[in-house]
């Protein structure tokens, strides 16, 4: 269950910073297929001339660059290692713990090299205020998933989601049944949140779930920041991004993150529980896109194919998300049976923060969090 942390360590940075200092002017790259195809510019396998013609043309590319994917995050190892063997196309996985802005972040810093990544894979805040890095693409699946999960030309399109929820040892801490739980003297140096809400994810989702716990709603966020900060005056907050390690070390007995990340932390904590909260609901799904600049346009566009098709679908699913053409997919029969129906039942009203209350919430975040916690 690594966390996709909120800053890219020293030594990523450094790095990062020299490939820009080094890298050579940046120039248009020739993103011409040998068959006269703009690879860059297509907005479907049809420009290609069909699947297979977009197939080789990635697999003459023979490298995709993905960025903030964890391994052990939505089965992420396996969809990588699948779409490899199935396609001879190496993939580089670089920062795999960093959050959805370092992703943007490094697409920046990066571009015009053959290192910046091709594609992202963000949380809605940050994929919204960046849209105009991204390049419109329509995989072969798209009038499968919903009108309301993906831009109407595909410049980004939802993949998988979950709920957010509260993980915990229960070993160490008492059952939790509300989000107020978290306040008691038995948490105190206990309760983790899975990064930073300015910039990752499920830190933004695990703040708006307080808010919805404490009398706010997707319109009014203050209240999960006034949650947090009555947290750390608690002594309860631990300012530490959790992972796999530190759960397993015991440093982070009670974890605010996605409930198909906390099904991963029981396969190795025995005691590990995950409830999500019922007077809080709050489910969200990520944002998948193609760098506009991607160095390999080609294998960029055959892997959102991957993602979307049954396969790849199927995949996510084995991880424990919830993927975007998943009713579709139990309506055709062709999703995994098994897995659908093992997926936790959540009652209670689930809210899906829209566009217009992400921004305000992102705002009221980066204006009020630090302040709240320090």
């Amino acid at each position: 269950m690594n966390t996709r942390k909120t800053l890219v360590s020293l030594t990523a940075l450094v790095t990062l910073m020299s490939a820009a200092a080094c890298a050579a002017p940046e120039k248009k790259a020739d993103t011409t297929t040998e068959s006269g195809v703009d690879a860059a510019t297509a907005t479907s396998a049809d420009d290609f001339g069909g699947m297979d013609e977009l197939v080789k043309a990635a697999q003459d590319e023979g490298e995709l660059n993905v960025i903030a994917l964890p391994p052990d995050w939505a089965n992420y190892a396996e969809i990588i290692s699948t779409f490899e063997d199935k396609y001879d196309i190496k993939v580089s996985s670089d920062q795999p713990d960093a959050a959805s802005q370092d992703e943007i972040n490094a697409a920046n810093d990066l571009k015009g090299t053959d290192r910046a990544p091709d594609v992202f894979d963000l949380g809605q805040s940050v994929a919204l205020a960046n849209a105009d890095m991204f390049a419109p693409y329509q995989v072969e699946t798209f009038d499968d998933i919903p009108a309301d999960f993906k831009d109407p030309d595909g410049t980004w399109v939802n993949d998988y989601g979950g709920y957010m929820s509260i993980g915990y040892d229960s070993a160490v801490v008492p059952d939790v049944t509300s989000v107020k739980d978290l306040l008691g003297p038995e948490f105190k140096g206990k309760v983790a949140l899975n990064g930073d809400p300015t910039q990752a994810g499920a830190a933004f989702s695990g703040v708006m779930m307080a808010s919805i716990a404490n009398g706010g709603s997707a319109d009014d966020i203050a209240p999960g920041v006034d949650f947090f900060a009555q947290l750390k005056k608690a002594g309860n907050f631990l300012t530490v991004d959790p992972d796999s390690g530190t759960i397993e070390q015991g440093t982070t007995p009670v974890v605010i993150d996605w409930d198909y990340l906390g099904a991963a932390a029981a396969a190795n904590v025995d005691t590990w529980k995950t409830v999500v909260p019922e007077e809080a609901v709050v489910a969200g799904y990520y944002f998948q896109a193609v760098n506009a600049d991607a160095p390999h346009p080609a294998a960029a566009r055959l892997w959102q194919e991957f993602l979307y098709s049954d396969e790849g679908q199927n995949l996510w699913l084995k991880g424990g998300a919830r993927p975007v053409r998943g009713d579709q997919m139990a309506e055709d029969g062709t999703i995994d049976a098994d897995l659908w129906d093992a997926l936790p039942e959540v009652s209670g009203d689930p809210v899906i923060p829209t566009d217009a209350q992400t921004t305000k919430a992102g705002e009221y975040l980066a204006a009020n969090w630090s302040k709240a916690i320090r």
